[in-house]
C-alpha cells in the first residue's frame, strides 16, 4: 500500500483508490483519443444530443464526483511533543468525509427520524429533582442549538430558504456558462442538462444547509447519520460497477472473438466454459467464492496493518468475483458477431493476401465490434450496483464496516419490524440506488443509439 507523507497527514492508496483513478486516467485517454478520430467522436456527439442522455450525464457527473472525493484517503496526523517524531492516527479518512466532518462526527445514541429533535424510542431519564421518567430525550445534536423547541419550524424554514438561495447562485452560474458553451455547441441539448442540474441544486441546497444543525435523513440504530452513511455508499457502488467491467472486459472480448474467429475446437472449449458457467445459479457461485475467500482472508489477518485494508481487499475480491462470473454474456455477444464478420468479403480477402490473424483481429474484428462493448459494458453497470445490494443484503456483499446500499438494506430489513416503524434507512438507500441506476440506464440507452449502426440505420430511413 503506498504511502505519501506530508507532516500534518499522510496520504493512504488503496488497491480500489489505484484502480478507479487509474479508470479515470484510462476514461481521458480515451477521451483525447477520440478528440482526434472523427470515425470515434461522431457515434459520442450522437449521444450528448440526446436531451435523456444530457440529463442523465448530470446525475452520473455528481455521483462519480463524490465517489471520486471518497477516493482520495488518509490519515492525520495526532497531537504530540515538539520535536518528537509524528505519530499518525489508525482511522483511515477521505477528503469526503474531512468535508463532512460536521455530519460524520455528529452521533447520536441510537434512532431518531428526519429532522427531529428528540429520539425516536423512549427513554428512562431523571428530571433535576431526582425523579425519574420514560419520555423522548432531546438529541444531543439534531435541534441543540434551539432554546426553544417550538422555534423549530421557523428555524427549519431559514435554513430551506438559505439553501434555496444558494442553489439559486449556483444555479444562475451555471446557466450563464452554459448559455456561453452553447453558443459553441447549439447542437447539444443544454436545457436537458440545465434541468437535471436544476432538480439536483434545487435537493442539495436545502439537504446541505439543514444538515448542519439536524439530521436531514434521521440517523440509525447506532446513532449514525443516515444522509451520511448514503453519500459514503457511493464510492462502493462506482467501484462495483467500474472495476468489475475492468475485469469481466478482457476475458470477455478475448474469448467472445476468440470462440468466433477461430472456431473448431477452440470454440468448443470456450463455448463449454460458459455454458457450463452459466448453468450454475449466479448468486450460488458468487456467494461460495466470496466465503471461501472470507475464510482465507480471516486465516491471515497479519496481510493487513489497518481496517480499512482488510474492507477495501475485500470489496476489491467481491469486484474480481463478480468479473469473472459475468463475462460470458459479452463473450457470447461477441461470438455471434464475429461469426458474421468473420464471413464478409474484406475478411476473406485479407486470408487471400495471407494477413496474420492477430493484424486481422486487431485491425477489422476488434474496431467493428467496439461499439457491443461500449453498449454492454455501460448497460452492465447498473446490474452491478443492484448485485452488490443483492450479495450484501444476503450476508455475502461487502465487509459490514464498509458503507454500502446493500449493507443500509439490510439493516433496514429489521427496522421494518419495529413498531413504531423506522422507514428513512430504506427509504434512502432505494431513493439514492434508484437515482444512480435510473441515471445509468438512460445514458446507456443513449449510448446505445448512438453507437449501434442499427439504430442509426432506421433513423436515417
Amino acid at each position: 500500500m503506498p504511502v505519501f507523507s506530508t507532516g500534518s497527514f499522510v496520504w493512504i492508496v488503496l488497491a480500489t483508490d489505484l484502480l478507479v483513478w487509474l479508470l479515470v486516467a484510462i476514461v481521458a485517454g480515451y477521451t483525447l483519443y477520440c478528440r482526434r478520430h472523427p470515425h470515434l467522436a461522431a457515434p459520442w456527439a450522437r449521444v450528448f444530443r440526446s436531451p435523456p442522455g444530457m440529463a442523465s450525464l448530470v446525475v452520473l457527473v455528481a455521483y462519480v464526483g463524490i465517489g471520486l472525493l471518497d477516493s482520495a484517503h488518509l490519515r492525520l496526523a495526532l497531537p504530540g511533543k515538539e520535536g518528537s517524531a509524528t505519530a499518525y492516527s489508525t482511522e483511515v479518512l477521505s477528503v469526503l468525509d474531512l468535508g463532512l466532518s460536521g455530519l460524520r462526527g455528529r452521533g447520536e445514541k441510537t434512532y431518531s427520524a428526519p429532522l427531529a429533535t428528540r429520539s425516536y424510542a423512549k427513554e428512562l431519564m431523571e428530571l433535576p429533582g431526582g425523579k425519574q421518567v420514560r419520555d423522548f430525550a432531546r438529541l444531543r445534536y439534531g435541534g441543540a442549538h434551539l432554546k426553544d423547541e417550538g422555534e423549530w419550524g421557523a428555524d427549519v424554514a431559514g435554513r430551506v430558504l438559505k439553501g434555496l438561495c444558494f442553489s439559486l447562485v449556483a444555479f444562475l452560474l451555471c446557466f450563464v456558462l452554459v448559455k456561453l458553451l452553447g453558443k459553441a455547441k447549439p447542437q447539444i441539448p443544454w436545457n436537458s442538462a440545465l434541468g437535471a442540474l436544476g432538480v439536483l441544486l434545487l435537493l442539495a441546497g436545502p439537504a446541505f444547509a439543514l444538515s448542519s444543525g439536524y439530521h436531514v435523513l434521521g440517523t440509525d440504530k447506532v446513532g449514525q447519520d443516515v444522509f451520511y452513511s448514503a453519500l459514503k455508499s457511493i464510492r462502493t457502488s462506482l467501484v462495483i460497477g467500474t472495476i468489475t467491467t475492468l475485469v469481466l472486459l478482457p476475458v470477455g472480448v478475448a474469448l467472445g472473438i476468440m470462440a468466433g474467429y477461430f472456431r473448431g475446437w477452440v470454440d468448443d472449449v470456450i463455448q463449454y466454459v460458459y455454458t457450463t458457467l452459466n448453468s450454475i445459479p449466479g448468486v450460488l457461485l458468487i456467494a461460495a467464492s466470496v466465503l471461501m475467500l472470507q475464510v482465507v482472508i480471516e486465516r491471515h489477518p497479519e496481510w493487513f496493518s489497518l481496517a480499512a485494508q482488510r474492507s477495501d481487499f475485500r470489496l476489491l475480491v467481491l469486484c474480481a468475483i463478480l468479473g469473472l462470473t459475468s463475462w460470458t454474456g459479452l463473450a457470447r455477444l461477441l461470438r455471434g458477431e464475429t461469426l458474421k464478420l468473420s464471413q464478409l468479403e474484406y475478411i476473406q480477402a485479407a486470408h487471400a493476401f495471407g494477413v496474420r490473424d492477430t493484424r486481422v483481429l486487431s485491425r477489422h474484428i476488434l474496431p467493428n465490434v467496439s461499439h457491443i462493448v461500449i453498449i454492454a459494458v455501460v448497460m452492465d453497470f447498473s446490474g452491478f450496483v443492484l448485485a452488490e445490494a443483492v450479495l450484501s443484503y444476503v450476508g455475502v456483499g461487502v465487509d459490514p464496516s464498509t458503507n454500502s446500499f446493500g449493507v443500509m438494506i439490510n439493516a433496514a430489513r429489521l427496522e421494518m419490524s419495529r413498531e413504531p416503524i423506522v422507514w428513512w434507512t430504506l427509504a434512502t438507500a432505494f431513493t439514492f440506488m434508484f437515482a444512480l441506476v435510473l441515471a445509468a440506464n438512460l445514458f446507456a440507452d443513449a449510448v446505445r443509439d448512438g453507437f449501434d449502426p442499427r439504430v442509426r440505420m432506421q433513423v436515417a430511413t
